[in-house]
């Protein structure tokens, strides 16, 4: 499915409203279906808002977001959860429940009321163990496992929601190396094996030089910059982005651009 957004605004309220500070100002973007975009900004810029918004968690108090044409507004909680399924950058469960038992919890979009899972919710579950390299892992505890398998076991649940839409906030953050990459291989097989539509909110600009089809840039609530990841992706962008001096190139063994800070720029 597509996703558009459409100069959207969004602001936290604050106590005064003659004040009111936005978060989003007048943001218009469009994921086309089958896609992976990356969200690059500063701290606060707001990556994170715009994934909620996204999500129909926050509301546009301007503007509007449509899934393939049908605004999300006037889509219900339970149908467009089976639709869009979100990956935060923290999980903290309320109990210490099963590996199996959190990916369960994606399944509840499609279940009615007080109904249980059954056979055909299990199966589902434990494929999308096995599509994130966890069925291995179904009987642990969630809380006992590494950053790394819980954030696997995580997209794993997002992904037994059956989702046309995927967004994921920070993915490899606070991962080691071979996390990150097992983490974006991941990521990737699921975007071109499944034809799962990603937004994808991260600092790491050679993450998203290496997944990501296409950029949008935020600096202070605006757009700065979209378009094709190796158009969008140059050391001037960088430096308007981050006020970083960064070396970008194209490198041959990798297939994709490589970005190497320098400097802050004066």
């Amino acid at each position: 499915m597509s996703l558009t957004v459409e100069h959207v605004s969004f602001g936290y309220d604050p106590r005064d409203e003659g004040t009111q500070s936005f978060s989003l100002r007048d943001v218009s973007v469009t994921i086309p279906r089958g896609s992976l975009a990356g969200l690059l900004g500063p701290n606060g810029c707001g990556k994170t808002t715009l994934l909620k918004l996204m999500a129909g968690v926050l509301r546009p108090h301007q503007g509007a977001i449509a899934l393939d044409g049908r605004a999300i507004g006037g889509i219900s909680r339970r149908e467009l959860a089976k639709q869009i399924a979100s990956v935060p950058q923290e999980t903290h469960p309320a109990f210490d429940y099963s590996v199996l038992e959190m990916v369960l919890m994606g399944r509840h979009p499609h279940l009615g009321a007080f109904q249980l899972e059954g056979p055909e919710d299990l199966a589902i579950a434990h494929d999308s163990l096995s599509a994130t390299g966890t069925a291995h892992l179904a009987d642990r505890q969630y809380m006992t496992l590494s950053g790394g398998e819980k954030q696997r076991v995580v997209i794993a649940s997002a992904l037994a929601q059956a989702p046309d839409v995927l967004l994921l906030d920070e993915p490899t953050a606070s991962l080691d190396l071979a996390y990150q990459l097992e983490v974006a291989s991941l990521l990737d097989r699921l975007n071109h094996d499944r034809g799962v539509t990603m937004v994808l909110a991260t600092h790491d600009l050679n993450l998203a030089a290496s997944l990501c089809d296409s950029l949008v840039l935020i600096r202070a609530g605006r757009v700065l910059a979209q378009g094709p990841t190796r158009e969008v992706l140059t050391g001037a962008m960088i430096q308007q982005l981050y006020d970083v001096e960064a070396d970008v190139q194209f490198h041959e063994s990798s297939g994709h651009l490589t970005v190497v800070p320098i400097r802050r720029a004066p």
